[in-house]
């Protein structure tokens, strides 16, 4: 699983950059049960209250938390997964 910066850095890509392409990606995968590879999202979590971000539709980073308002927020992380099948 790769951040937004990780995968900037090892594409030569700006971060925006990669948040642009990241919706395409995931539509370009399949939905499970087809045995290809499947785009999964590990979501951003509030480091003060643990607020976990689930149901965000943007895959951007959020700046703070709803709950607390902490700035404080773990970067989401992106991968592709082969599911074997």
């Amino acid at each position: 699983m790769l951040t937004a910066r990780d995968i900037s850095k090892a594409v030569g890509i700006s971060e925006k950059d990669v948040i642009y392409h990241l919706p395409h990606i995931s539509r370009s995968t399949p939905r499970g049960g087809h045995g290809g590879p499947l785009f999964v999202v590990d979501p951003s979590k509030c480091m003060e209250c643990g607020f976990v971000f689930r149901k965000r539709d943007r895959l951007k980073t959020p700046s703070r938390c709803p709950v607390c308002r902490s700035e404080g927020i773990s970067e989401t992380r992106f991968g592709i997964i082969d599911d074997g099948l």
